[in-house]
């Protein structure tokens, strides 16, 4: 049984929301990061990547730029830039980009549920990510980014979203990236404790995005349980998430480009690959319309790989495209074992087309990969094994923004 609970968000004032409203922290590198906040001071990429308020001379992860990101947070409330609902609610968080709609709801999730595997992941994390998130959320007792959770879908819940959405939006605004976003308060306690009784019956919840942040939280919640030494409930028992039902999402190719041809001829390489893999050339870039495809890029040349069915498998991870890439062609070939080290491979959000790959192929790599998308499916089968996806197998677009919602875990 999943607990997923109201809470009592701060979020920022009617006028507002298109302003504060941010990309995630880790989209931005620190430059990039810096030029947006420039542009738009209230951006809440200011206090989630507080070092912007510094010179270069602050490391990204020094004690005062947690301090900042704290400080701004308590200056902005006191300003009345966010504003916090009297009682616990649940929220209603809409995306549409490109005509494609995905509508979430917005509550809390235990982290009990996380420890238990409840909460189910699919891929690993690294400590120096969770640390930086730690420190944030710990200095400053917000959680201000949602965690992105699926589970599947049911008819109840589909027909209880419509209902909502028949309803004025608190905000409904655009973002410079052509994505209109629209926000529903759920306070109603009828509908509260509607929520509440379906993810109740839900035996399973997935992280579709955020494991580091998810992480972090979590960390954070366990140290507050235990300075104050007792098992009773608090807000730091929980984090912040928006869920969304499986039927609102769609997963985009995350794409591979290498810097070299692994020291082998054009020839070579295609006789290489085609151990593994029926090859076709291809007079224009080739996008693979179905599990099974790669679409291969050798500097200015496409071809379309189909998986040979001797290497096929039904296996949760073999099966997916991701790993057979790296199990047949990137380790068989280039001797790349860990994808998440070797300086030899770069990865390339399915967002950016295979112009991007053509461009990389251009400048500073000789190879790409164009990939089909792992789907949600996929996903939900390898967590429910308790297993682990190849690095970068999954991109989830549009993003959920930081600053449209606040958890005070105080």
């Amino acid at each position: 049984m999943a607990e997923i609970k109201p809470f009592k968000a701060y979020r920022p004032a009617k006028g507002l929301e298109d302003k504060i409203a941010a990309l995630p922290y880790d989209v931005y590198n620190r430059e990039e990061a810096k030029e947006v906040v420039k542009a738009n001071p209230l951006s809440f990429l200011g206090i989630d990547r507080a070092e912007t308020q510094f010179d270069d001379s602050v490391s990204t992860y020094d004690e005062r730029v947690y301090a900042k990101a704290d400080s701004m947070l308590k200056e902005w409330i006191a300003k009345g830039r966010f504003i916090q609902d009297d009682k616990e609610c649940f929220y209603l968080y809409q995306e549409e980009w490109k005509g494609r709609k995905q509508t979430g709801i917005v509550g809390c999730a235990s982290i009990d549920d996380y420890q238990n595997n409840i909460i189910k992941k699919h891929e690993n994390t690294l400590v120096a990510k969770e640390q930086d998130r730690f420190n944030h959320i710990d200095v400053t007792g917000m959680q201000t980014g949602p965690i992105f959770l699926s589970f599947c879908s049911n008819g109840d819940i589909d027909a209880f979203i419509s209902k909502i959405l028949d309803r004025e939006p608190v905000y409904d605004f655009g973002s410079d990236d052509d994505v209109f976003h629209r926000v529903w308060v759920i306070d109603d306690d009828e509908d509260i404790a509607f929520l509440k009784a379906s993810f109740a019956q839900m035996n399973a919840i997935y992280i579709a995005d955020g494991h580091h942040r998810c992480a972090s939280a979590v960390k954070v919640g366990l140290k507050r349980r235990e300075e104050r030494g007792d098992e009773g409930r608090c807000e730091s028992d929980y984090f912040m998430s928006v869920l969304f039902p499986d039927n609102q999402l769609e997963i985009m190719d995350y794409n591979r480009v290498l810097k070299d041809k692994a020291s082998l001829t054009d020839e070579e390489l295609l006789k290489a690959v085609g151990e593994y893999c029926d090859i076709e050339k291809c007079n224009v870039a080739y996008k693979p319309v179905k599990k099974g495809e790669i679409g291969m890029l050798i500097e200015d040349k496409w071809y379309k790989l189909t998986f040979k069915s001797e290497y096929l498998s039904d296996d949760a991870v073999d099966s997916l495209d991701v790993a057979f890439l790296s199990r047949y062609i990137l380790e068989k070939i280039w001797g790349i074992t860990d994808p998440k080290t070797d300086s030899r491979i770069d990865f390339v959000g399915g967002i950016r087309g295979l112009k991007e790959l053509e461009k990389r192929c251009r400048e500073d790599c000789k190879v790409a990969f164009a990939m089909y998308p792992t789907s949600i499916r996929e996903l939900f089968a390898v967590a429910d094994e308790g297993r682990l996806m190849p690095p970068k197998s999954t991109w989830f677009e549009p993003k959920l923004r930081s600053g449209l919602f606040l958890h005070d875990i105080h």
